[in-house]
């Protein structure tokens, strides 16, 4: 473990001799000044709480800030890695609290074998709920963190994890899913939002998640758009909107990115996908769909669209047939992928193979996932079958040859090969070397024979 180098915005903020805080910023070269007064009561004596601890709890902590009026600092660190990384750990507390310029506090840290990035957090977290402050303490972010990810990158699988609890995201790139969520929305308690936003920017920053697309789901605009500050600078690729249900929340969200994209002084690609969950979403789902050359994917959440709806999700799935259908039917019609709801049984394998290749019948591309042993088989499902891997193969091959001849027409055998069919067999070609199921030199390896 190491403490790191870290970066700010450039602010800072100093406690005065009549006891008000004074805030100084500096924005686009001018110098601005912020002044919030707090009385000795307000400060000194706070204590906050950040984190969590318990039997089931690792790879976080719990972290305790109680604000003084005199005495320096004190650190205290409940850890079994005392022995190995207790000075290390230390250090790490005393350069966040130097760094947000708290001068008498005390620090009790009860850790579960937080990581560097995890432990900044909660204190940051702690800290901001004493004072009042814009900086950021941030560690210097992993090289293989500043990857971005192509438009039409295949989406098969994504998986759901808390954006408050860390053990669930240290080790989730290693189970290989499409794509892995940090959720700031359902899977978060209302009072543990701040807190979350702060782990969640870390976690962008400093776990590694193996080459996996980086997703962050917001909430529900407009309380999402204040996510956006927390995530974007730091190499997000794919913001899920959900209960989005017009084409406007996609325009808010597409503006506040572009403005902090820009006040950030960078530019990479950020994709949206969008969460139809309503009614009023399935009606709306083409405009929402098609409101943004960013959004890449239109998904469907099924239990709040039941919930909408006032009836009950069944195994059958004929109440959400129609916005299925619809959601597909828009997505393809925007030139986006149709992504599906998530699978709640995560005991009933058979069952969830079933519904994949419903999923796959309608058209749809991908799901969520809430357990990373859903994906091998969501990945094996939503791949295409040995039957569509041949037929696929005669096509690709006789548009080779009609292209080879100069000729406008493909046939195969007696029948003519439109060029949507060309470019499905092309799609399937492609998506059956991704899943390992056709080696890339297959024309060279299996000749065939057109029939």
């Amino acid at each position: 473990m190491c403490c790191g180098k870290h970066t700010t915005a450039n602010e800072n903020f100093l406690f005065r001799g009549d006891g008000k805080l004074q805030f100084r910023g500096y924005q686009r070269g001018a110098k601005l000044e912020f002044r919030a007064t707090f009385s000795g009561e307000g400060i000194m004596g706070k204590t906050a709480i950040a984190g969590d601890k318990g039997p089931t709890v690792r790879s976080d902590c719990l972290v305790t800030l109680e604000m003084r009026d005199s005495g320096g600092l004190e650190i205290e660190l409940i850890s079994k890695l005392e022995t190995l990384y207790g000075d290390a750990l230390r250090a790490l507390c005393q350069d966040v609290l130097n760094f947000f310029e708290v001068k008498h506090a005390k620090l009790q840290v009860d850790d579960s074998g937080a990581i560097d990035c995890v432990l900044a957090a909660r204190i940051e977290a702690v800290v901001k709920q004493c004072i009042e402050t814009r900086k950021e303490y941030l560690l210097d972010i992993l090289p293989e963190n500043q990857y971005h990810t192509k438009k039409d990158r295949y989406r098969r699988s994504r998986l759901y994890l808390p954006g408050n609890t860390p053990k669930f995201m240290i080790n989730a790139g290693i189970h290989h899913p499409d794509g892995i969520i940090l959720d700031l929305e359902d899977s978060v308690a209302p009072d543990k939002k701040a807190e979350a936003r702060i782990l969640v920017r870390n976690a962008l920053r400093g776990i590694d998640f193996y080459g996996a697309e980086r997703m962050v789901r917001i909430n529900q605009i407009p309380k999402g758009l204040e996510d956006l500050d927390y995530i974007v600078p730091h190499h997000v690729n794919l913001i899920l909107i959900p209960k989005c249900e017009t084409a406007d929340q996609i325009h808010q969200v597409d503006e506040r990115i572009a403005r902090i994209l820009q006040e950030k002084n960078v530019d990479y690609p950020i994709y949206f996908m969008p969460i139809i969950e309503s009614a009023l979403g399935v009606v709306n789902a083409y405009q929402i769909a098609s409101a943004s050359k960013n959004v890449v994917a239109l998904a469907i959440g099924l239990e709040d669209y039941t919930a909408d709806l006032g009836t009950q999700r069944t195994k059958e799935g004929r109440e959400t047939f129609f916005a299925r259908c619809q959601v597909v039917n828009a997505a393809r019609a925007a030139g986006v992928q149709p992504i599906d709801s998530v699978f709640s049984d995560i005991s009933d394998m058979d069952a969830l193979r079933d519904v994949v290749l419903e999923s796959k019948s309608l058209g749809f591309d991908g799901m969520g996932c809430i357990h990373p042993r859903q994906i091998p088989m969501i990945h094996e499902y939503y791949a295409p079958n040995d039957q569509e891997i041949e037929k696929a193969k005669k096509i690709v091959r006789a548009f080779d040859e009609a292209s080879a001849k100069g000729l406008g027409v493909v046939s195969l055998g007696s029948k003519m090969i439109d060029p949507p069919v060309v470019k499905r067999a092309q799609r399937t070609i492609a998506l059956a070397i991704n899943a390992g199921k056709l080696a890339e030199n297959w024309k060279n390896s299996d000749p065939g024979v057109n029939t």
